[in-house]
């Protein structure tokens, strides 16, 4: 496959992409090499990139518990510590082995430390890749405000190895599955009705749909790398979905849900509130809800599960002078940004999906 050009970087694949790793080694002068991993993929990952190094840089191996609820500032701490404990300096490169936890807090560790050092992602769930991969924002969550705490930050490259989605279970893989889907409800029509049906697509089909949701993200984000217009497509689903997500991740008597669980239900919602604003039919709207319904488990909302929720809408990072702003589509492949949307239509959509 054909390394992707993102903003100053690229973004390899399977084979090139060790190749490409081990010449930015050669060609560098690194101090030292920090892997940051979780424990998760220090069990199932890590070997398997380890052994396709060739350096003889010393390697520290620093890991985390996995888990939403551990991409917080704690974290960050701790690993700040111990890059300072170990030695490393202006001159060590952070290596990120996980998924967007990893890769979102490892990059967030690497651009704060003695004011930034160089870091490479290797994103290892279906979700890091197509989402974590292209777009260098990096950061971590303020109790279940996600996202809230961050720079934009470009690795020196991103090196994808789909094998690594063979140690994923198949609900990690749906919580990926739900990126690839926004991504042709936003850009791509032909692209998302290739997912009408999951039961005909094979794994070598999933390598070249991981490569289209990455180009699709790519070429969004070179047009807008900070967020100023266009980039804010890639918000679909994720107003509602990240309020709902935090709210269950905080709430002890809720199961807490996946990222792509909570952004499958925020697209039903959002595309709900483009219905009600006759931004797309009827038809398209039914499309939408039978093929995400089809492939993720229903989410159950009690009626003071909604309230809470609404409120996590007001700390959304998206709000501009006190708006909730969100992305909506206008048509399937095509999208509408900067939309207000008042609480009664979110409280019908919420109604219309638990229906």
């Amino acid at each position: 496959m054909q390394s992707i050009q993102a903003n100053n970087y690229l973004v390899h694949f399977n084979q090139n992409a060790y190749e490409a790793l081990n010449n930015h080694l050669r060609e560098n002068k690194y101090s030292n090499i920090f892997i940051i991993v979780d424990d998760q993929t220090n069990e199932y990952c890590l070997p398997k990139f380890i052994s396709h190094l060739e350096t003889d840089l010393a390697i520290e191996i620093i890991e985390f518990e996995s888990g939403e609820a551990n991409k917080n500032i704690e974290t960050c701490i701790e690993i700040w510590n111990i890059l300072t404990e170990l030695g490393a300096d202006r001159k060590t490169l952070v290596i990120n082995v996980g998924g967007g936890v990893v890769t979102d807090l490892g990059g967030f560790v690497a651009s704060t430390f003695k004011r930034g050092v160089d870091f490479i992602n290797v994103p290892t769930t279906l979700l890091s890749m197509v989402d974590a991969s292209v777009g260098g924002k990096t950061g971590v969550d303020l109790g279940n405000l996600k996202n809230q705490i961050g720079v934009i930050n470009v690795p020196q490259m991103v090196l994808i190895d789909t094998e690594y989605l063979e140690t994923l279970p198949q609900t990690e893989m749906r919580s990926g599955l739900a990126e690839m889907l926004k991504h042709g409800l936003i850009y791509d029509a032909p692209y998302w009705r290739q997912f009408s049906d999951l039961k005909s697509i094979v794994f070598d089909e999933l390598d070249q749909l991981i490569y289209r949701s990455v180009e699709i993200k790519n070429e969004i984000v070179i047009q807008d790398p900070t967020e100023k217009n266009i980039r804010k497509a890639l918000n679909f689903g994720h107003t509602l979905g990240h309020a709902i997500e935090g709210y269950f991740l905080e709430n002890e008597e809720k199961t807490t849900l996946l990222h792509g669980e909570a952004i499958a239900v925020g697209m039903i919602l959002e595309s709900f509130i483009s219905l009600q604003k006759n931004l797309i039919s009827a038809e398209e709207y039914r499309e939408i809800k039978t093929i995400i319904k089809g492939i993720y488990d229903d989410v159950v909302f009690e009626d003071n599960d909604i309230d809470p929720i609404l409120e996590l809408l007001i700390h959304d990072k998206k709000n501009e002078y006190g708006m909730i702003q969100f992305a909506l589509i206008e048509g399937i492949g095509k999208i509408k940004i900067n939309q207000s949307v008042e609480n009664k239509l979110i409280l019908e959509a919420f109604q219309d999906y638990k229906s």
